[in-house]
C-alpha cells in the first residue's frame, strides 16, 4: 500500500510538472489568448480536468509557471550579475541577461501576462507582486556598483530599476517591429559605448568624515 501511495505522489508531480513545462512552452508559443486549459493539457498530455485540479485554474497555472521561470533565471543571474565590479561589467551583464531572456522566451513568458493584466483586473496585483523581487535585483545590482558615486545620486537606484523593467516590457512589444532585434540590440550597443565614458561619474567620492580622519 505504502508503495503504492508514493507511485501516486510521483505521478502526481510528474503530471503538474508536464502542466508546468507546457504552459509555458504555449504561453510563449501561443500567447495568453491561446493558452487554454485544453491547449496546455494536449501539450502536457495530460487531461484538461487536471488543470483545474492541480492548479485551480489557468492563470493560476499561468503564473505558477512564471514562478517557476523567475526562481531559475533569479538564481542564474545573481549569479552572473555578482561578477560586475563596474559600470560597463553591468552593462554587459544586462546584454547577456536580455539576450538569454529573449532565447529562452522568458521576456514573452512575462510581458504576454502584463498585457492580460491589462484587461483583467485580478491578475494586476498578481504580476506587480511578482515584478518586486526583480525591481529588488536591479536596484540592489545598480547600488552594489555605482552607490555612493555622483552617478549614483544622479540616477537612483530605485529609479533605474523601474526604467529598466519598463524597457525589458517595451523592447518585446516592439520585437514585432524589429524581427532580427537589430535595432534593440542597438540600444546596448549604444550603453557598451557609454559607460567606459562615464566612469569618472561613478568613483566613490570620500565621505566628510573620512576627510576628517585624514585630517
Amino acid at each position: 500500500m505504502a508503495k503504492g501511495g508514493g507511485g501516486g505522489r510521483r505521478s502526481s508531480e510528474e503530471t503538474k510538472e508536464r502542466l508546468l513545462t507546457a504552459a509555458s512552452e504555449v504561453l510563449r508559443e501561443e500567447g495568453y489568448s491561446g493558452a487554454s486549459a485544453r491547449a496546455i493539457a494536449t501539450r502536457a498530455e495530460a487531461n484538461s480536468a487536471l488543470v483545474f485540479y492541480h492548479f485551480g485554474g489557468v492563470d493560476q497555472l499561468l503564473l505558477a509557471a512564471l514562478d517557476r521561470s523567475s526562481a531559475e533565471r533569479m538564481a542564474m543571474y545573481e549569479e552572473l550579475a555578482s561578477s560586475a565590479r563596474t559600470l560597463e561589467e553591468l552593462v554587459e551583464v544586462a546584454t547577456r541577461i536580455h539576450r538569454t531572456d529573449l532565447e529562452r522566451g522568458y521576456i514573452t513568458e512575462f510581458t504576454q501576462l502584463v498585457a492580460a493584466a491589462v484587461s483583467r483586473p485580478e491578475l494586476r496585483e498578481e504580476i506587480r507582486r511578482r515584478s518586486e523581487p526583480w525591481i529588488d535585483f536591479i536596484a540592489g545590482q545598480w547600488e552594489r556598483v555605482v552607490g555612493g558615486s555622483p552617478l549614483g545620486r544622479l540616477l537612483p537606484a530605485r529609479e533605474v530599476a523601474y526604467a529598466a523593467i519598463t524597457y525589458y516590457l517595451g523592447v518585446n512589444l516592439f520585437s514585432v517591429l524589429d524581427e532580427d532585434q537589430s535595432r534593440s540590440e542597438a540600444v546596448f550597443d549604444l550603453a557598451g559605448t557609454l559607460a567606459p565614458r562615464a566612469r569618472l561619474l561613478t568613483l566613490r567620492l570620500p565621505r566628510r568624515a573620512d576627510k576628517k580622519e585624514h585630517e
